[in-house]
C-alpha cells in the first residue's frame, strides 16, 4: 500500500492511503476523542466528537470516516473544534438519565471521560428525560435506553462482528431507538446473550445484570486470563475485589476473540465464587474423601496407574481428553497415554 505524508498539528507523519485521519492521529500519539468509534467496528461517524479542520476543506470534517490524502494539513484543537465538541457533548448529556453516580458505567464510561477531558461538569442545555423503561427481560443484560447516545457500535457489533442480527435502529426522528427484533423486549428476542453490545457500549445503556450494584468498575483489579470453557482459549479480564468476580470481559486487542465471548465466556462464572467448588484434591480413605496436597494427590495416582498397568496391562486404561482445558494439555495427556502408559486408548468428550 501507498505511503503519503500529511501534518497534523504541525507535525509531518506517514500514513497508508486510505487510512482514515483518526487512525492516523491514534498511531502518532494525538488524541481525538471519540464516542461512535471503535477499533473493532470502525469508522461510523455518528457522534460528530472527533471533528477536525482540514485546509481546503469547508467546515469541519469527521476524522473517523475522513481518508488521510497527500499533502493535507490537518488541525485537532482549534478554538471552534473545542467549542463544536463541548457543544455535541453537552447535548448528549442533556439527553436522558445520565446521572453518573449511580449509574452502573461509572468509571468505565466513555461520555463521562470525554466529558471530563473537555472540562465539562454539567451541560448548559435544558434537561430532557426520554421516557423509557428500563427493560431487565433478559437474564444477563440490562437496557436503559435513556442512556443511549445512538452510537450504532451495538448494532454494528450484533450484526457484523458476531452476526446474529438482532439489534437494529427502530422509529424515526425523536423516536428513534435502538430496539431488539421487532421492538421486543430483550428477554423475548432472538438474542442468544453473547454480550457482544454490553462490551461495546460506550454508556450505561447496556449493562450486565449480575453486576448491578456492586461497582464493578470501581477498586478492583483485572485479571488477564484464558477462558476455562473450551479449547479455543478465548482471553478475558476478571474484574476481581476482595477475591471476587464481579464480572468478565474480552480482550480486544489479543487473538483468537478479539473481545468477543461467548455467553459461558462472558457470565458463566458463578462456579468460581461458589461455596461448594473444590479448592484442594480429594482422596479416598477409609471410604471417606478427604483433602489432600497436590503431591500427595498425584503421587497417589501415579501409583494406581502403575498397579492396574501391571495387574492388567496398559490397554485396561484409557485417557479422556476435556474440552474445556487448552489444545496444549490435550496433547500432553495424549503423550502421557502413549509415551509412558503404552497404550492408543485415547478419546474426547468433544469428538460425539
Amino acid at each position: 500500500m501507498n505511503k503519503i505524508t500529511l501534518n497534523i498539528d504541525g507535525r509531518e507523519l506517514q500514513a497508508k492511503s486510505g487510512q482514515s485521519l483518526l487512525s492516523v492521529a491514534r498511531e502518532n500519539g494525538i488524541y481525538i476523542p471519540t464516542l461512535c468509534y471503535h477499533p473493532r467496528t470502525k469508522k461510523a461517524g455518528k457522534c460528530r466528537i472527533c471533528v477536525v479542520a482540514v485546509e481546503g476543506l469547508p467546515g469541519l470534517q469527521v476524522s473517523c470516516s475522513l481518508a488521510a490524502a497527500d499533502g493535507m494539513i490537518v488541525h485537532t484543537y482549534t478554538k471552534k473544534i473545542i467549542e463544536t465538541r463541548k457543544m455535541i457533548v453537552e447535548l448528549y448529556l442533556a439527553s436522558g438519565k445520565h446521572d453518573c453516580p449511580t449509574c452502573e458505567a461509572d468509571g468505565e464510561c466513555e461520555l463521562q471521560d470525554v466529558a471530563k477531558v473537555l472540562g465539562i461538569e454539567k451541560s448548559g442545555f435544558p434537561m430532557s428525560d426520554k421516557g423509557y423503561v428500563t427493560d431487565s427481560s433478559s437474564p444477563m443484560i440490562i437496557r436503559d435506553m435513556n442512556k443511549c447516545i445512538h452510537c450504532y457500535r451495538c448494532i454494528v457489533g450484533c450484526n457484523d462482528l458476531v452476526v446474529n442480527e438482532v439489534i437494529e435502529m427502530g422509529y424515526r426522528g425523536s423516536r428513534m431507538t435502538v430496539v431488539c427484533d421487532l421492538d421486543s423486549p430483550m428477554g423475548d428476542s432472538s438474542c442468544v446473550i453473547c454480550g457482544e453490545c454490553v462490551q461495546l457500549c460506550p454508556t450505561g445503556a447496556l449493562t450486565e445484570k449480575k453486576a448491578a450494584g456492586k461497582e464493578s468498575n470501581r477498586d478492583t483489579v483485572k485479571v488477564r486470563t484464558t477462558c476455562p470453557y473450551c479449547g479455543v482459549g478465548c482471553q478475558i479480564f476478571l474484574h476481581v475485589r476482595d477475591n471476587e468476580i464481579l464480572k468478565v470481559t474480552g480482550v480486544e486487542a489479543a487473538k483468537p476473540n478479539y473481545g468477543s465471548l461467548c455467553i459461558k465466556g462472558r457470565f458463566g462464572y458463578d462456579f468460581v465464587n461458589s461455596h461448594d467448588r473444590l479448592k484442594s484434591p480429594l482422596v479416598r480413605k477409609d471410604g471417606k474423601l478427604v483433602e489432600v496436597s497436590w503431591d500427595e494427590a498425584l503421587d497417589y495416582t501415579a501409583k494406581k496407574l502403575s498397579q492396574i498397568k501391571n495387574d492388567h496391562g496398559p490397554d485396561s486404561i484409557v485417557g479422556i481428553g476435556c474440552a474445556r482445558t487448552t489444545n496444549e494439555d490435550n496433547y500432553l495427556m495424549m503423550k502421557l497415554m502413549r509415551g509412558v502408559i503404552g497404550t492408543n486408548n485415547v478419546d474426547h468428550c468433544a469428538r460425539t
